[in-house]
């Protein structure tokens, strides 16, 4: 007397991905085909912050004389014969759980991600390495069926949900023909036409798929004069690995400036590609200017009260409001944006000599103090908030002229100076990629600028105590790590006291 061994499906999904559903309609197909089934499911946290573990079991009925099957409770390590996954850091996750076995498991996963708490709240850059999740995700799994499932759901306005479904039909994991799909879905009822384009449309990329190797964020040809001009100057003057990130960082510089920021922004990166070529002869990867490339482009789009003002302003955003609410051609969503500004971002918006003399002005200071007491509430979605943040994002032509752009030029150059000169520096080298990384410090606006700068400053001078020091590379990384640690900055002080007790 024994029974057949069941077949096991576990899903990881976030809260409002349709986990659930996905679970009920593989419970349909089986039932439909004549087997027995039983999901469960461990509820996340909660609403969108917790994953949610879905486990379903099947089998066919037993034979005369067999023992019906014992379904269990749990996913099991090692035991897991389809891992499904609506965000490729969940993928991961059931790596980390022992769920993903080479000899049994296939994996079908979105290639997608949503940010995680961890990873927005960071004060650096605390995205995860989708790299390595993918590297992990190829070598454990029996087979990997990994592709952007989010954007396919979007373009046939359905649900991420079915279009995992019909990966797992194309999969071919469990015995089941299409049509036997496509009735559960039909008879679930609900969006029945959105959710079967979507499953055609999983069903279809899966079978077309290759494993996946890599991930690397999307990217398009310039479409402009202009665009195809700087392109062709970054496959002429720079190593061929390195045109996936100068063209994003271009991008950026257009999109936050004009053509003359880009030419800027590749002219600095010229300089620094020669001085890479000149002290790290023998290696030919570029590391520093790999390094300088990404964090240039991030401290030249620096967010001033222009740059807040555009982004809050561009019709993107309003039309990403709308799809999140679900809301109505006919239906009005109101925006209400709470912004805080300080005397110092005001004197910065001015032109470089009156805000450089309001700014030094202890009376023009106590004059306007009433004004910067509490913050304000503008409402985007009409007309008053909305022409007044578009007129400052406006001012983005005279941007040049301002406070704020003389102080942050004169910034970038000091911090390119400094890795110029550690590059050239005896055994350097490495301790110029430390200090071009140390530009992630420094982001947003307002307070949380200014406590970043505070940390950049303190970290850039104890490393320019610290030149000469055969460690310097390494004292320099444990100051950033510190001071990305926490708000308050008690790490940074406490490390800074241990490497560079003279500070």
């Amino acid at each position: 007397m024994h029974s057949e061994r069941p077949i096991s499906i576990a899903i990881a999904a976030l809260g409002g991905q349709g986990g659930g559903v996905l679970a009920e309609w593989l419970v349909a197909v089986a039932e439909l085909h004549g087997w027995m089934a039983q999901s469960t499911s461990v509820p996340g946290v909660a609403q969108r912050t917790g994953t949610t573990v879905y486990y379903v079991e099947m089998s066919p009925k037993p034979a005369p004389g067999r023992r019906s099957p014992v379904f269990a409770l749990m996913p099991v390590p090692g035991d897991v014969d389809l891992v499904v996954a609506a965000e490729l850091m969940e993928a991961g996750r059931t790596v980390v759980r022992g769920l993903v076995t080479p000899e049994r498991t296939t994996v079908v996963a979105s290639s997608h991600r949503v940010y995680g708490i961890t990873e927005k709240s960071a004060m650096g850059d605390g995205i995860a390495d989708a790299n390595a999740v993918l590297s992990a995700l190829n070598a454990r799994a029996r087979r990997l069926i990994c592709f952007e499932m989010e954007a396919a759901a979007d373009r046939h306005k359905s649900v991420i949900s079915s279009v995992l479904f019909g990966a797992i039909a194309a999969a071919a994991v469990l015995p089941f023909s299409r049509g036997t799909y496509e009735q559960a879905i039909s008879d679930y009822g609900v969006a029945v036409k959105a959710n079967l384009a979507g499953f055609q449309a999983g069903f279809d990329q899966a079978m077309q798929s290759s494993p996946v190797a890599g991930w690397a964020p999307p990217s398009s040809a310039p479409t402009t004069e202009l665009g195809r001009a700087l392109d062709e100057r970054i496959k002429r003057e720079f190593p061929a690995h390195l045109h996936g990130i100068l063209q994003e960082g271009v991008k950026r510089m257009l999109d936050y400036q004009d053509d003359a920021y880009a030419d800027l922004y590749l002219e600095r990166m010229t300089q620094i590609r020669s001085c890479d070529e000149s002290v790290a002869r023998l290696s030919r990867d570029f590391s520093l200017t790999n390094a300088v490339a990404r964090y240039l482009a991030l401290w030249m789009s620096y967010e001033d009260t222009i740059r807040v003002a555009d982004l809050k302003t561009r019709s993107r955003r309003f039309e990403r409001f709308r799809a999140e609410v679900r809301a109505g051609a006919d239906q009005v969503v109101y925006v209400t944006e709470f912004m805080h500004p300080r005397f110092e971002e005001v004197c910065e918006t001015l032109p470089a000599g009156l805000g450089s003399w309001f700014s030094n002005s202890a009376f023009a200071r106590r004059l306007s103090a009433p004004l910067f007491r509490r913050g304000r509430h503008i409402h985007t979605a009409k007309l008053g908030g909305f022409v007044m943040l578009s007129l400052l994002a406006g001012m983005r032509r005279w941007r040049r002229s301002t406070l704020r752009y003389r102080v942050e030029q004169a910034r970038i150059a000091d911090w390119l100076e400094r890795i110029r000169n550690l590059a050239a520096a005896p055994g350097g080298y490495r301790a110029a990629i430390e200090i071009a990384e140390c530009q992630r410090l420094v982001k947003g606006y307002s307070d949380t600028h200014a406590r970043g700068l505070k940390n950049y400053q303190t970290v850039v001078e104890a490393a320019e105590r610290m030149r000469g020091r055969s460690d310097l590379a390494d004292a320099i990384r444990q100051l950033r790590n510190a001071a990305l640690a926490d708000e308050a900055g008690l790490k940074l002080a406490s490390v800074l006291s241990e490497v560079a007790p003279d500070g």
